[in-house]
Parts: C-alpha cells; sequence; structure tokens
C-alpha cells in the first residue's frame, strides 16, 4: 500500500528544524505539487533548486517529516510559478507514479499542509494562530488554544455472500473504478456499528461476522481507513444510495474484475477475496 516504503524510513516526529539546500521542498498550489518527472518517475524540488527566489525567507519553511536522513519541508505564502521541467501536478494524478515513498512525501505533504492553511486563525476567539516551537501544533495567539493535526476515522468493508463480493462505484469524485463500501465513523459510535450503518445507508444490506482486517493512513482525505470483512445478514438485494454511489454489483471470485493499483487498502481487501486460499487464512487467524 502507499505507505509501504520499505527499506525506505518515514518518521513524522516533528522538530524545529531550520532547511538546509539538500532538503526536500514541498510546494503547493491549489491541489496541486510541483514536481519535474524523469524517466525514473517524479522527482521534487530541493532548497537548493529555488535558492534565490527564498533568500531572507526562512521563516516561511515549515519542517514536515523525513523519510531516512532527508528532511521535508512546506514552504507557506510564497507563490511559485511553473519553471521548465517544474510543472504543477494534481496530487491524486501523481498517486500512481514511481517512487513511491517520493508520492507518499507528496500525499503526506498535501495533508498537512491543508492543515497548516486551515489552522491560521483560532476557532474559538477568531485571534492568529502561530506555530508551536516544540510540537506539531498550532497556538492562539490571543486566547492559548492549542490545535493538533487531526484524522478521520473510517471504514472500508467488504461485503461478502459466501463466493461473492459487492463491488460499488461512487456516484462523485474522480476515482472511477470499483471500490468497497466505505464511510466515516460518527460521533458516538464504534467502528463496528460504523460498518453496520453504513452498509444499510449505501446499499441497503444487514451484515454480520464483521472481521477486522487491517489499517491504511489515506493522506488523500486526511483519513485512517480500518478495513472490515462482512457476510451478508439476509437477503442481498441491494436498495443503492443513488447521492453516493451510481453502481454496487454482486461478482462471483472468479469473476471479481482486476485491479492494477496497489497502494489501497480498497484493492488489498478485493484481492485477497480473489484468492480462496488467502481468504481462508484471514478467516481462520
Amino acid at each position: 500500500m502507499i505507505q509501504d516504503i520499505a527499506p525506505h524510513i518515514f518518521s513524522n516526529q516533528y522538530e524545529n528544524k531550520k532547511p538546509s539546500k539538500s532538503d526536500y521542498l514541498l510546494i503547493f498550489k491549489e491541489n496541486s505539487i510541483l514536481i519535474k518527472k524523469n524517466e525514473e518517475g517524479i522527482e521534487l524540488p530541493k532548497v537548493s533548486d529555488f535558492e534565490e527566489i527564498h533568500a531572507g525567507r526562512e521563516e516561511n519553511y515549515i519542517y514536515l517529516f523525513s523519510i531516512d536522513t532527508d528532511n521535508y519541508f512546506y514552504i507557506q505564502n510564497i507563490e511559485i510559478e511553473e519553471n521548465g521541467p517544474w510543472q504543477y501536478e494534481n496530487l491524486h494524478g501523481i498517486r500512481m507514479e514511481k517512487p513511491m515513498w517520493k508520492v507518499y512525501a507528496a500525499a503526506v505533504g498535501g495533508q498537512l499542509r491543508q492543515w497548516y492553511e486551515n489552522h491560521q486563525y483560532c476557532g474559538r476567539c477568531g485571534g492568529k494562530m502561530i506555530r508551536h516551537k516544540a510540537e506539531r501544533a498550532m497556538t492562539c495567539h490571543s486566547c492559548k488554544n492549542i490545535v493538533y493535526p487531526n484524522l478521520s476515522p473510517s471504514v472500508i468493508v467488504a461485503i461478502t455472500n459466501k463466493d461473492k463480493i459487492l463491488l460499488t462505484k461512487y456516484a462523485h469524485g474522480i476515482y472511477k473504478n470499483y471500490a468497497l463500501v466505505a464511510g466515516y465513523t460518527e460521533i458516538g459510535e464504534t467502528l463496528e456499528e460504523t460498518v453496520r450503518r453504513e452498509v444499510m445507508e449505501e446499499v441497503g444490506l444487514k451484515v454480520k461476522d464483521i472481521t477486522y482486517y487491517k489499517t491504511q493512513p489515506w493522506p488523500f482525505s486526511g483519513s485512517l481507513l480500518v478495513g472490515y470483512f462482512a457476510e451478508i445478514d439476509g437477503e442481498d438485494t441491494v436498495t443503492l444510495q443513488e447521492s453516493e454511489l451510481s453502481e454496487a454489483t454482486w461478482f462471483k471470485r472468479e469473476d471479481v474484475p482486476k485491479t492494477t493499483s496497489t497502494i489501497s487498502l480498497t484493492n488489498e481487501m478485493i484481492e485477497v477475496f480473489r484468492d480462496r486460499d488467502k481468504f481462508v487464512r484471514m478467516q481462520c487467524s
């Protein structure tokens, strides 16, 4: 999956670092990131690539994380135009590019960038927020309110009916391939209650034998995805929630459409079901 970047090591521990010439820059414009492409995939700029533009403006650099010994910084409040091979590409559009560890850096950087941009002012008093010097947090200069990066827990549900699985397509958005029922956990819910509610809301089915599979951070939506398999409980007639889905179809194991992506929990779970032996081992573990 997208976070599986071994042998590279991702470290999100916050440090109050200053950039050096060899550090990476994540430069954003709306939902796009500045990159260049070569035969090996995408390349991210370094401080040395745009040093002349930012001299004396180090306060605009925000340390994000490291991968191996490389530090990654976000540039805030500075507009950078496309320059030669450096072009803006939509974040969602590069998620199938290589190398995966640079794609993951871009995605997590985009998630943190959105958080910083959304918390420039205090939600309690409207005062100006400033960056905390010792931890990943924003502090209100007026009322001292402290805000930390937030994650949205959500579920991915593979609904099965013996040798069949229910695959869906979203009614909106840019992702047009088959997916699984998914949704955010509401206040006061357990994750298992979210599974039952989302399945009933989106496809009008009851489920049982809800079995935990795996989690995945999904930086494109700021979510922590929790994957479950669940067996249908009763009739298998689908009642489609058309505001959310355009399709929900039962597929026999041998007819499940092949997935080409390996970055998402959704596709991994579909592939687990496709392989009968893997699916049986998962249920027995």
